[in-house]
């Protein structure tokens, strides 16, 4: 009888993985990386577990928006009265390049405990240079395509 496999934490092997952000749209940017995040890319994928890898992304100042989405608004809310904020994308990348590939790959997680473990293992860059050297991180293939 064949018995459906289910990761527990004593049989988690985590990899470290380096995204260079040149040239690559951020939305498709932040979909792969999100799968890796949360281990859909390795076949003993577990849904309530966190089996995912860890993923650095370097050179966020370079990634790229097609289309109008740089004129695009980011709306939130403070909490207060009357507390309504918003920022175009374009100016959050010019500003904080690693706040908007962080906001944009949390978008793509669950929003649960789960979510927000998994939220950790991103580390994001502005420039090429990252402290991680000494984790020996694989590069990740990104489609641009």
């Amino acid at each position: 009888m064949n018995r459906t496999y289910s990761a527990t934490k004593e049989n988690i092997e985590r990899k470290w993985h380096i995204v260079d952000a040149t040239g690559i749209p951020l939305g498709r940017l932040a979909s792969q990386v999100a799968q890796v995040l949360r281990g859909k890319h390795k076949p003993t994928f577990t849904y309530n577990q966190d089996c995912g890898d860890f993923v650095i992304v370097i050179n966020a100042e370079r990634a790229v928006m097609t289309g109008g989405k740089a004129d695009e608004l980011i709306y939130w809310h403070t909490g207060w009265p009357g507390g309504i904020k918003n920022v175009s994308r374009g100016k959050m990348q010019a500003e904080n390049p690693t706040k908007l590939v962080e906001k944009t790959v949390w978008g793509m997680i669950p929003k649960t405990k789960l979510g927000h473990q998994i939220f950790t293992k991103l580390k994001v860059y502005a420039g090429a240079e990252h402290p991680h050297e000494a984790q020996n991180p694989e590069p990740l293939n990104i489609t641009k395509n």
